[in-house]
């Protein structure tokens, strides 16, 4: 395992205590259109139309 001290006790409460944000503030772009018929729509139906627009 190695040594365990207040110095490496330390040095990996800060990497652990440290945030990196930066990849949170990168937005996806997504392309596309969903139509659907609220009156003949029902949820099977959404997700295999959710499904078909997913694996394109």
């Amino acid at each position: 395992m190695g040594t365990y001290d207040a110095a490496e006790h330390q040095r990996r409460e800060e990497k652990a205590s440290a945030v990196d944000a930066s990849s949170d503030d990168e937005r996806s772009d997504y392309e596309g259109t969903v139509e659907y018929d609220v009156a003949d729509a029902d949820t099977e139906d959404l997700l295999a139309q959710f499904r078909e627009i997913k694996s394109q």
